[in-house]
Parts: C-alpha cells; structure tokens; sequence
C-alpha cells in the first residue's frame, strides 16, 4: 500500500525551495513540520536530518557526484539534482539506511516526479557512488579539501584565515556539523532553573545546565516544543547562550530606560526587559514607595523596535507569551534617525544585521547565500545603524553592539571605526560581568568574540560602549 505521506518528497520539497527558490532553511522547514504535525515523531525527525544534512553536506555531496556523473551537478535538472543530492547523503550520513533503498526510493522519486526517462541514469549514479564512497580522494590543498570535508565555501575560509589558524577554522567547521541540544534560557520571573529542569523531566526531556549562565539549560530528546506545557506556558524562551550573555553586558539597573533598534523576534528585549522587572522589584523591597516617589524612581521599560509590522508582530506575541508588563514593540526602521529618542536611553541595543557566519551550524543555507559583496553592503548598512544609535545613549549610558558572526570586519574593526568617529564614547570594561570561563576570551577591554569549536556556544560577537558623562 502507498503511504499518503511520502517523507523524501516532502525533503525534495524543501530541498527545491532552498537551492532554486531562495527561500531560507529553518523557516521553509519549520513551516513544513507544522503542517505535518500529524506524522509521527520518528518520519519527522527523518524529514529534519534529511533535509538540514543535506545543505549542510552540500559542497561535499556535489564534489562526490560529479565523482561519479558524466553529467555534473550545475547542469543537471532542479529535481533531479535534489533527489541525487539528498541520497548520497543518506548513504554517507544515515547508517540505518541501507544504500539499496536509498538508491531503489530516489528512483521511484524520480519516476514519481514525471523523470520516468531519467530512473536508469539516477540508479547508475546512485550505485557506482555505493561502490566508490569509501575510495573519494579529496583535494590536497588545505583550503580545498577543508571546503571540501566540511561543505563550506573556500572564499569564506580564506577570509577566515587572514585571522584565525587552520586549527581553529577546522574546529569552527566541524562544530557547525556536530548534532547539539537546544540552549533556553529559563523566565526568571516565572520560574527557577531548579523548577523548570523538574518539570522539563517530567515531561520526558533531557536536561543540562549550561556552564555559562546559572538559567541556561541545553535540552533534547523533544519532538516539537509547542507540545511542552513548560513552553506553552512560557517557562522558558529559545535562545542560544552568546544572546543571552548581550543581556549580562549590557547589565540594566533597576528604572532603566532601554530601546532595542533590531529587536525581532525579541529574544535579547524579553531578557532585559525580565532582569529590569526583577531589579525594580529588588528595589522596591529596599524602599518604602513613598522614599521611591520621592526619589524620582520610576520603572523600566524596554522600547523593541524592527523594521516591519511582520516583526514588530512576532515581538508581540513572543511579548504576550512572556507575561511581561514593561515592554513594548514599535515598527521603526533602525537606519533612520529618531530625534524624539535623542538621549533618552540608559542602554541601547544595537544587534544587526550580519552575514550570520556564527551560525551555519543552525542555518546551513546561510554559507551559500553570503558573498563578499553582501558583506561589504552589510558593514555600510551597520554602521548607518550605528551612527543613529549613539543618539539615543544618554551621557553615561550604554550601547551594546552585537552580531552572530566570526567576521572581524563586521565586528572588531566596526568597534574601532565608531570609536574614532565617536570620541565621547570608550570601551566598557565587561570581566566582571561575565563567568571565569569567558574572561580570558574578552579581546579588548569591552569586547568578547566567541567561536563555535572553541567555546560552548554559537559564533558571537558582544561590545560594551559607554558614553563618557
């Protein structure tokens, strides 16, 4: 009998969107496996290696079919090129598929999909790859086969090593492939780590903490979270360590006043916005209301701004998930300047737009859509940020500057151009602020560049900038 639901058409579904259609990754997918949501949790987990191995593996499965096709990968049709590509990685990556039915089910794919001409041609590559697999010699030229061993574009790794050692690029690319658990981060003004680890585990997921930060847990073994009441009832936010550590950086004291210009989804928004309610609450313990009145003291709020209604909206519900009452979401665009918000900000939260480089592990598309060109547009675009930002830090307060790439130009040398356009404003010192394991990794006095390979998170970059009273 013919399943209703067939798991590798709905991988070669995706596929194509990705590769011919430009559309990106972990949405494509996450869109896919909410209208699935009835297949079984083992068809789901299949569909998501499937589909995520397979672009992450991609420069690698192509260098291995042209190995083996007359006809090379560039010139082979959309779904063909899919069916072959997502095969090989079945045969290469997934031990618990034999080659026989990886090869027997990309021909009844093919057929499936009106190439009935082409099943000889796609059962001849897909064999003589079965027999050749364990024989493919690799470049011998160290940036090659490094982007060739780890599907990663060789103009990337050469950019990479105008700053880093072979030895950390090569760890940075074989963490971007290794299967880790989900990082969250625990509501504070909700629960505690303690609470949340025992409800997590008694709905059967495994649980660790993170050595990094006391409310950070990795978890796995969960099929889809939205099942989890924990989540649902907003006990803990998706957010990967080095995001949390921007909200320790910027370190709010209790009636600060924050404004977030690129805020959506509004992860690094809702944890400031938690550490001023619960700072504001401390204060209030200390003084009577009628002392705080007198003292002028009023509470903190979080502004979290993006560029689109579609953002703005996702800040809201992620708002409205959270509980909390100090924060509010406003469609704005960041490169814009704002005079109404001149100096009206204790902290300013500057996390832009970046190539993303410090996160292909979760977003493998991301390494194949980059350019040189994009980048440069891209450090043009957050400094233009930047120059609106500065405005809104009142004397004394803060800007945090941050991205999720390994790239010096989009991160060091961005810190180092404002502040030879910013004299007013000096680097902040951040050790204090942060756990023994991380001090010796502060770069400058105010910066911290994480690695994937390296240290126990994404590839992340954090500034603290003050201005000068």
């Amino acid at each position: 009998m013919t399943k209703p639901v067939n798991e590798r058409e709905i991988v070669l579904e995706v596929l194509l969107e990705v590769t011919e259609n430009g559309q990106f990754s972990h949405i494509i997918l996450r869109e896919v496996l909410s209208k699935y949501q009835y297949l079984d949790k083992r068809e789901r987990a299949f569909i998501t290696r499937v589909t995520e191995g397979t672009l992450e593996h991609m420069i690698e499965i192509d260098y291995i079919l042209d190995q083996f096709s007359k006809v090379k990968v560039k010139k082979m049709k959309p779904v063909i090129r899919g069916i072959l590509r997502s095969a090989v990685y079945q045969m290469k990556y997934m031990d618990s598929v034999p080659d026989r039915a990886a090869c027997s089910e990309a021909v009844k794919l093919a057929q499936r999909k009106g190439f009935c001409g082409l099943k000889g041609y796609v059962n001849g590559v897909l064999r003589s790859v079965a027999r050749g697999l364990d024989d493919i010699q690799y470049p011998t030229e160290k940036m090659k086969e490094l982007s060739v061993r780890y599907s990663c574009p060789e103009w990337i790794i050469e950019m990479w090593s105008r700053t880093y050692d072979t030895e950390v690029i090569e760890a940075m690319l074989e963490d971007f492939q290794k299967v880790k658990p989900l990082t969250v981060r625990c509501c504070l003004n909700r629960t505690t780590p303690e609470i949340l680890q025992e409800e997590l585990e008694a709905e059967g997921i495994r649980t660790e903490r993170h050595p990094y930060l006391p409310y950070a847990l990795c978890i796995s073994g969960y099929d889809h979270l939205e099942s989890l009441e924990s989540f649902r009832s907003g006990m803990f936010t998706v957010q990967d360590v080095s995001s949390m550590l921007a909200a320790e950086l910027a370190d709010p004291h209790a009636g600060a006043q924050v404004i977030d210009v690129c805020a959506a989804p509004g992860g690094k928004s809702l944890h400031i916005a938690e550490k001023l309610l619960l700072a504001d609450e401390e204060r209030a313990r200390k003084i009577s209301a009628e002392k705080e009145e007198a003292a002028g003291g009023r509470p903190g709020h979080v502004e979290a701004r993006d560029l689109t209604e579609a953002k703005t909206d996702l800040i809201r519900e992620n708002i409205q998930r959270s509980g909390l009452p100090n924060i509010s979401a406003v469609c704005r665009d960041a490169s814009i300047p704002d005079e109404s918000a001149k100096e009206t900000a204790d902290i300013v939260i500057a996390d832009l737009p970046c190539s993303g480089l410090g996160v292909i592990g979760k977003k493998p598309d991301l390494k194949y859509r980059v350019s040189p060109e994009g980048i440069d547009s891209l450090i043009k675009l957050q400094r233009s940020i930047l120059s609106c930002a500065r405005d809104y830090v009142r004397p004394g307060g803060t800007l945090i500057y941050s991205t999720c790439t390994v790239n010096p130009a989009e991160n060091a040398e961005n810190v180092y151009w404002f502040l030879e356009e910013n004299p007013d404003f000096c680097l902040g010192d951040i050790s204090d602020l942060l756990c023994p394991e991380l001090r010796d990794s502060v770069t400058e006095k105010g910066c911290l560049q994480l690695l994937p390979g390296i240290h126990k998170s994404d590839g992340f970059f954090i500034a603290r900038l003050v201005r000068r009273k």
